[in-house]
């Protein structure tokens, strides 16, 4: 089982999400190093400012530290060898290091993060949350197209059950009424005991 060690420069935290605004190269990281993890992959981080010690005692941190000060941080050594300086390198590297295969891309970018976010600014009907995502997906480069697209999607989604509500509601509305059991057996729903006063979503005389 592979052993990586990560020397990270001083920070209050590693994760990247605890300063004033998010570090995506961090989380990022964060997410990579619990990938390893997973894979039976052997993962120590220190941080300067809190582990110093950790630092001081491993001798190539400390030459490295002594010939290129904090540019040689984060260093990361695997097994005990030093295989990276001043960079947070990608998943694909770190596993070519720990001796894995090639893991499969996600699919799920910063792009489609933003685009899955306009959707569901669409579906809530939240136009602040809309124009923040516009805004955050058009500096990532993403198409007015791709945009228009997930706005679509998100449309339908959101239509689907109230298209369906509406043809129930003229079903009623314009046939002969089916007796009240064979109302429930074509709705696909079980009788259940009920009571007198007894409504729609949950209970109680009035709706809702």
């Amino acid at each position: 089982m592979a052993r990586l060690q990560v020397f990270d420069p001083p920070m209050c935290c590693a994760t990247g999400v605890c300063g004033p605004t998010v570090d995506p190269k961090l989380t990022r990281f964060a997410a990579d190093l619990e990938w390893l993890k997973t894979q039976g992959v052997a993962v120590e981080r220190f941080n300067l400012a809190q582990q110093a010690q950790a630092f001081a005692q491993d001798p190539s941190v400390r030459a490295a530290l002594e010939a290129a000060g904090d540019k040689a941080l984060p260093l990361i050594k695997v097994d005990g060898h030093i295989v990276s300086q001043g960079a947070y390198p990608a998943r694909s590297v770190l596993a070519a290091w720990a001796g894995l295969g090639t893991p499969s891309p996600s699919l799920y970018t910063e792009a489609v993060q933003e685009l899955v976010a306009i959707g569901a600014a669409i579906a809530s009907n939240c136009e602040p949350c809309f124009k923040f995502h516009y805004d955050k997906a058009r500096k990532l480069g993403v198409s007015a197209e791709d945009m228009l697209r997930a706005v679509r999607t998100a449309q339908g989604v959101k239509e689907a059950p109230a298209k369906a509500v509406l043809a129930l509601a003229e079903r009623y509305l314009t046939q002969p009424a089916p007796p009240a059991q064979d109302r429930i057996e074509d709705a696909g729903l079980q009788l259940l005991p009920t009571t007198e006063s007894n409504g729609c979503c949950g209970g109680g005389s009035s709706c809702c």
